[in-house]
């Protein structure tokens, strides 16, 4: 008869070669992997929605048809709206950018740095930016193929996203039927409160991050619209769209309101005002708005966040950055439903 200790080894490395497989499955079709979780959000912030509209009487199909030909224009609309003012709020920032215009803030922060550090010998930041981006273009350059891949990338998930979230719309609960019914009797229960609270846990994050990422944008363009910081509306698109990678958002809006307002008003005079308006906007954010949007739904400390935004980044670069928090999530609430239905069910042990 075999012994509990030898038992447990086993178990031990059976557990351990699985999740070895996993990491390495996860790894390899990393790509994969982020287009059919973007679908799968996509889908978690639609299905409401469809819900609703197949709860009228329209038949799934059609209510998810509904939803996406509602969806392309609007999106269209909005573009057409926004879009040209964008554009050429961007050309007035590139044409501000002007050499004389550069080197004035370069000499800016140098002098700041020189009062503050007199000890430090002068940097001449003007020359080794000058430099790091020749390099950087060099780089960018001798890497076009890499470029050229990244472009079909984005097409690709730009088409195959689309047909991914329509059929998890549409056959949603014919899926969750084949999943739960390949699962064995004794992992029926817990592989069915599994999926679902994964997808409940989920879809409530996906919606309440999309949300968040929308009220900093707003709040940061508003505020620094009464500051009067030129083309404040994309700035504050910009520090929503950096919201979505947790903690970035301050950084990604701010490094760009500090440079416009040292190019319109030929000094750092607005830089402590700027840092306090972006300090108030993410105040209100972390204390009341992310407490009421989010409730808890991620349950992950700052640090393990940060962690696993640079692992994200590592391993599939901006869209790691943002899938990072969602594919934890699922992880951690399938981690933690599995180990509950082993301590009080017995029902996965080996």
């Amino acid at each position: 008869m075999e012994s509990k200790q030898t038992y447990s080894v086993r178990t031990f490395f059976t557990w351990l070669v699985t999740i070895s497989v996993a990491i390495y499955i996860l790894y390899a079709f990393s790509e994969i992997w982020a287009m059919l979780i973007i679908a799968l959000m996509l889908s978690m912030i639609f299905k409401p929605i469809v819900d609703f509209i197949e709860g009228r009487g329209v038949r799934r199909t059609f209510s998810v048809l509904i939803v996406f030909v509602s969806t392309g224009l609007l999106s269209i609309f909005g573009i057409s709206i926004i879009l040209p003012k964008f554009i050429r709020q961007m050309k007035q920032i590139i044409n501000l950018m002007t050499p004389e215009n550069l080197d004035n803030i370069f000499g800016q922060i140098e002098g700041v740095i020189h009062n503050a550090l007199p000890f430090l010998s002068p940097i001449n930041l003007s020359e080794k930016i000058s430099v790091y981006l020749q390099s950087m273009f060099n780089i960018w350059i001798n890497d076009l193929t890499n470029i050229v891949e990244s472009l079909f990338a984005i097409i690709a998930i730009l088409i195959i996203v689309p047909f991914v979230t329509y059929f998890l719309l549409k056959d949603s609960t014919l899926l969750l039927k084949g999943i739960i019914n390949i699962m064995p009797n004794k992992y029926f229960e817990v592989s069915y409160w599994v999926i679902r609270k994964i997808s409940i846990q989920l879809s409530r994050y996906v919606r309440s991050w999309i949300l968040d990422a929308m009220i900093v944008g707003i709040l940061s363009g508003l505020g620094l619209a009464m500051l009067g910081i030129n083309n404040s509306a994309s700035i504050g698109f910009v520090a929503g769209v950096g919201h979505l990678i947790p903690y970035f958002g301050p950084i990604i809006g701010g490094l760009p309101a500090i440079l416009i307002s040292v190019v319109q008003f030929g000094d750092f005079s607005m830089l402590p005002k700027i840092i306090l308006m972006f300090l108030a906007v993410y105040a209100l954010d972390n204390g009341f708005i992310q407490p009421n949007l989010f409730s808890k739904s991620t349950d992950i400390h700052p640090l393990g966040i940060i962690i696993l935004i640079l692992i994200g980044s590592k391993m599939l670069g901006i869209i790691g950055m943002l899938l990072a928090v969602p594919a934890a999530t699922v992880i951690k609430t399938a981690a933690k439903e599995f180990y509950y239905g082993y301590k009080n069910y017995k029902i996965i042990r080996m």
